[in-house]
């Protein structure tokens, strides 16, 4: 008996476990870190309510694998933590809709198998936002099922510390309200403790809007700049296509959700899920969102419809049908797993490359057809560089009066992540980095990196000191100039650059 009543905790479990060992399995050993992965990571040496491009919590995550030593181990250990506790909450929804042991496997299996997972393998806020929206919606439940106020503060915090990581639950938010207001559950608008619940939220996120509105609201240049130079160019009906790309292989579940909440009775009462998944899509639509924004919208449904799915082939002969639901997801992942992971070396896909051509993996935002993914691509050549510009940096006498400027952030990130030397402090124009110039001390020396499209424009007086010879590295070709014994004055000239870029 207690092993049969310990096994759902066993299941559970088995899947978290694999959860956290699958970065360790699926990416292999000859891709670093990804550019993005770089600049959170530098942001717990500058800690603050507030970043140009995020809020503050993924600078706590990084200051947290700082601690335990700030190694590739703790990186990947972390992002799959957060992962973990995803499918966790995933579970317990599963739970709270009084769905069997079966729909709980089922639900966790889903997760494993489609896009949710491949945007937690990476240290980037995307991971922490799926959970917060998957958060909101537990703690929503467990309020609409028992009546419990504190359960309304608790999705307040949830939704609290899910803007403080990333501000496009806001989305969520958007949809919720008149997905509620229409709903059934719009009693919920008559308690106090929504209000209390609200005004909790702004007090937690206080901080960081009077960090934004001290430096001018960069959020919102960063999104202008964003759109600019992305969002505008995606196309709507794309967005609405990578949706069914991402989850192909959960599809079915997805199906069943909607339909799972219009026919069961029990699950009638929450048809505010549906809609709000409906109004947020929308919503993300209109505004060109990139594919993956929309994330955090489906575990909810992934919940709802494992338990469906779990009801309906409880009887008779569809019984036989529950090992080819359960199986469906893997054999789709199996598919494409080599497609959506790192897991093949750089040779190895060069060598499958029409393959990888026909479904469009290597076309990257140029336009242009490549050797690699971008992604991956994005995880080649860092440690190369950071080791020549150590080698460089080493040959100064006077490091301390050494200026390491890099074009982008992933340059500046990834030199700082593996120089030998702590106080390199590598910055750029890009980003974050703009705020993290150390010009307290004259500058006699600089070391550019820059990359091959703008190492045209390098100032007389710099010499050509080296080069990324990875071919494979969307870095390939970015070349590291030196400039000794400048008599110019730098920390000038750099102000008034920093000066003119804050005062766009």
């Amino acid at each position: 008996m207690t092993k049969v009543k310990n096994l759902p905790l066993w299941c559970l479990s088995f899947f978290v476990l694999l959860k956290l060992a699958l970065p360790f399995i699926l990416i292999n050993p000859v891709y670093e870190l990804h550019r993005d992965e770089y600049l959170h990571l530098d942001q717990a040496r500058h800690m603050a309510w507030g970043f140009q491009s995020v809020p503050p919590l993924s600078s706590v995550f990084a200051y947290l694998i700082m601690l335990l030593g700030g190694g590739v181990f703790w990186v990947r250990l972390i992002s799959a933590s957060i992962g973990a506790a995803t499918l966790i909450f995933t579970w317990k929804i599963v739970e709270e809709l009084n769905g069997g042991l079966y729909a709980r496997v089922l639900s966790a299996v889903a997760l494993l198998a489609c896009a949710i997972a491949r945007l937690d393998l990476l240290f980037q806020p995307n991971a922490f936002d799926i959970l917060s929206w998957t958060a909101v919606y537990f703690f929503l439940l467990k309020y609409l099922h028992t009546g419990k106020s504190w359960f309304i503060y608790v999705v307040a915090l949830a939704f609290a510390i899910g803007f403080l990581n990333k501000y496009s639950i806001v989305f969520l938010l958007a949809g919720l309200t008149p997905a509620l207001a229409i709903s059934s559950q719009r009693v919920i608008f008559r308690s106090k403790h929504l209000y209390y619940g609200a005004l909790m939220a702004l007090l937690i996120v206080t901080p960081n809007l009077i960090w934004q509105y001290q430096n001018d609201f960069p959020v919102v240049r960063h999104m202008k700049e964003l759109s600019a130079t992305q969002l505008d160019k995606i196309n709507r009906f794309d967005f609405l296509k990578e949706q069914l790309l991402y989850y192909i292989g959960i599809l079915f579940i997805l199906v069943a959700a909607f339909v799972g909440i219009i026919r069961h009775r029990p699950f009638r009462n929450h048809s505010w899920v549906a809609l709000s998944f409906m109004f947020t899509l929308a919503l993300f639509t209109w505004f060109r969102s990139k594919g993956y924004y929309a994330a955090g919208l489906y575990p909810v449904l992934v919940a709802f419809g494992s338990v469906y799915l779990g009801l309906i082939l409880d009887n008779g002969w569809k019984r036989y049908l529950k090992i080819v639901v359960l199986l469906l997801p893997v054999l789709v992942y199996l598919l494409t797993f080599r497609f959506a992971y790192p897991v093949l070396k750089p040779q190895q896909i060069v060598a499958k490359s029409e393959i990888f051509k026909k479904v469009g993996l290597l076309r990257w935002e140029d336009g242009l057809q490549h050797d690699l993914p971008q992604d991956f691509a994005d995880m080649l050549g860092w440690k190369e560089l950071a080791h020549q510009v150590d080698s460089i940096y080493r040959s100064f006498p006077d490091p301390e009066h050494t200026l390491v400027i890099c074009n982008n952030y992933g340059e500046a990130g990834a030199i700082n992540y593996y120089s030998d030397f702590k106080q390199i402090n590598a910055v750029s124009f890009s980003t974050d980095y703009v705020n993290w110039f150390q010009l307290d001390k004259k500058i006699k020396h600089i070391i550019a990196v820059k990359e091959k499209e703008n190492d045209k424009d390098i100032p007389p007086g710099f010499v050509k000191a080296g080069e990324v010879r990875n071919k494979f590295a969307r870095e390939y070709g970015t070349v590291i100039y030196v400039l000794r014994e400048t008599d110019l004055d730098y920390n000038k000239i750099l102000r008034e650059r920093i000066e003119k870029i804050r005062n766009k």
